[in-house]
């Protein structure tokens, strides 16, 4: 038998309230993911059913489906409940498709990338 503290008793009473519910979730990497809460842990690790990884560039956003999604707690950063009564993004916002949102994070990665390495070739001329 397990001893359950005072936040697991927390954490699994606040979930509850969350089940069958549209849920969304941030990662510690920064990706946001959508779904159905199915189950948890007193780990905070969920399942989301009709899972979707919402991804969004500028002005641009595409949901790639991911289906059954299980997520382990240590990655959850927050988790709220969306309401489905209310617009999810701002009206100016265009959903594209799979293809156009993946060229699109390419050219934002590689324009970091640029940007970092200029930075790095003009440290020398130490600007602080």
């Amino acid at each position: 038998m397990s001893w359950a503290g005072p936040e697991d008793v927390l954490l699994s009473t606040s979930l509850a309230s969350y089940l069958d519910k549209k849920l969304l979730v941030l990662l510690r990497d920064g990706r946001k993911l959508m779904g159905l809460l199915c189950s948890f842990d007193q780990f905070a690790n969920v399942v989301l059913q009709d899972a979707c990884e919402r991804v969004i560039v500028g002005d641009i956003y595409c949901d790639l489906p991911l289906g059954l999604y299980v997520i382990r707690g240590e990655n959850v950063v927050l988790i709220g409940e969306l309401d489905l009564e209310k617009e999810e993004l701002p009206p100016h916002m265009t959903r594209v498709s799979e293809a156009e949102i993946k060229r699109a994070q390419k050219a934002e990665r590689d324009a970091t990338d640029l940007k970092g390495s200029m930075r790095k070739r003009m440290e020398f001329l130490d600007f602080d």
